[in-house]
């Protein structure tokens, strides 16, 4: 619950950073395209062109990372514990991470940056459950495109799903989810790419403090159990 509050406070102090998150996105715009790495008008202007696609990339973009995320958080307490607790570490501390770059360096999509150039999807399909009209808008940091939480949590669900099928031959199969939530993100006008590298970058850090935190952890314990086991044996021994 602490993690929705600390959100609603860079949400709301957001309009005082808006300068910056347009002078952010039009740097990230210019570096793209000085790379020849600029695929978001492309894929934007293909999908909005597409009406039947670009409501099935909206319903999808606003509502799978929620499902699938909470789904596998659940799924990890009720029938993975030993998983679920480095995993829930760097979860946690991934929204930390971006919650603390939303404020300290706020971004405008795309959509919002040139709106003659990007369609916004979303709000051109009003798919279900859009954050981008109506009230759920004021809900919604919409300065807070870097990095891209879509693909953090799309890639720690992955993550999650490949530890504990990773043994089985169509595991390898569950790394089509943040695939196809990068090119959602990025065809709806929601996402730069390097926002999706920033995403990626963030779930990386957190799983390598978390599983390292858990390493620590497990050992400490390990030497505390070992310590009273020896304590306890010479109590009876003597």
């Amino acid at each position: 619950m602490w993690l929705c509050w600390v959100y609603d406070a860079v949400n709301n102090l957001a309009s005082l950073r808006r300068a910056a998150a347009y002078a952010h996105a039009r740097a990230a715009l210019q570096l793209e395209q000085t790379l020849h790495l600029d695929p978001e008008a492309a894929l934007d202007h293909w999908v909005a062109g597409h009406h039947t696609l670009a409501l099935w990339v909206s319903n999808y973009y606003d509502n799978a990372h929620f499902v699938v995320t909470l789904g596998v958080v659940g799924w990890l307490w009720w029938r993975h514990p030993a998983l679920y607790r480095p995993l829930r570490t760097s979860l946690v501390l991934t929204n930390v991470i971006a919650m603390a770059i939303f404020w300290l360096y706020p971004m405008a999509p795309p959509r919002l940056l040139d709106p003659q150039r990007y369609v916004d999807v979303v709000a051109a399909t009003h798919a279900f459950g859009s954050w981008h009209v109506g009230t759920l808008a004021t809900a919604a940091n919409q300065l807070a495109a870097m990095p891209s939480l879509h693909i953090s949590w799309a890639v720690w669900s992955a993550l999650a799903m490949w530890r504990i099928f990773g043994r089985r031959g169509w595991a390898l199969l569950v790394w089509i989810y943040p695939g196809v939530t990068a090119v959602a993100v990025l065809s709806t006008g929601n996402h730069w790419l390097l926002d999706v590298v920033g995403g990626l970058a963030t779930i990386v850090v957190s799983t390598l403090i978390a599983d390292r935190w858990q390493g620590w952890w497990t050992a400490r314990q390990a030497r505390r159990a070992l310590s009273s086991e020896g304590e306890r044996t010479g109590m009876i021994g003597s």
